[in-house]
């Protein structure tokens, strides 16, 4: 119980601190990508033409054993998960459960925070070991990664189970289902 009351005090204080609402990236000026959120936007125009996927270690000392699964291309203003084109979203979410498999074996979980809790605009998946007592009801059932849902709100966190994928919806703060 103290944990769960912890995590949850601990996630509200990221809520407060987190709007990436107003982000103003713009690869074209330069001082727009020196503010913090944009950080990974900045990551994102050093990758080589060509390339549409890059992998990142999480730089958050909090956070040893996290990754980041990023698309290379900008979306607009705070990047949603939502705005992506399917068949990108998809390829996203391939490549996300690729590293996480060879990085995590079968213990892996991936999370993308809703829009509230993101602290940077450029759209990234977190990839880590999943916890598995951070298992809750609800979820659904996904054979095929074709078949995730994009949220309208909030944020999705996936882990593998025999035959397909849990995934679950609507949370705000979702990377707190992996090992920090």
């Amino acid at each position: 119980m103290r944990f769960t009351v912890a995590l949850l005090l601990f996630a509200s204080i990221g809520l407060l601190r987190a709007d990436i609402s107003k982000c103003a990236c713009d690869p074209k000026d330069p001082e727009s990508m020196k503010a913090r959120q944009c950080s990974l936007c900045l990551e994102a125009e050093k990758r080589p033409a060509g390339e549409e996927f890059f992998i990142l270690k999480d730089i958050n000392p909090r956070k040893p054993g996290r990754w980041l699964v990023l698309p290379v291309a900008h979306g607009s203003a705070a990047h949603h998960f939502r705005d992506l084109p399917k068949p990108q979203r998809d390829k996203l979410w391939q490549e996300a459960i690729r590293f996480a498999s060879e990085k995590f074996g079968n213990d892996w979980g991936l999370a993308y925070n809703g829009e509230r809790a993101r602290t940077q605009c450029h759209l990234h998946i977190h990839a880590g070991r999943f916890i598995k007592a951070a298992e809750t009801a609800g979820g659904i059932f996904v054979k095929r990664v074709e078949d995730f849902p994009a949220p309208e709100e909030g944020g999705i966190w996936v882990h593998p189970v025999p035959g397909g994928f849990h995934v679950h919806l609507g949370d705000q703060i979702t990377e707190t289902v992996l090992v920090r």
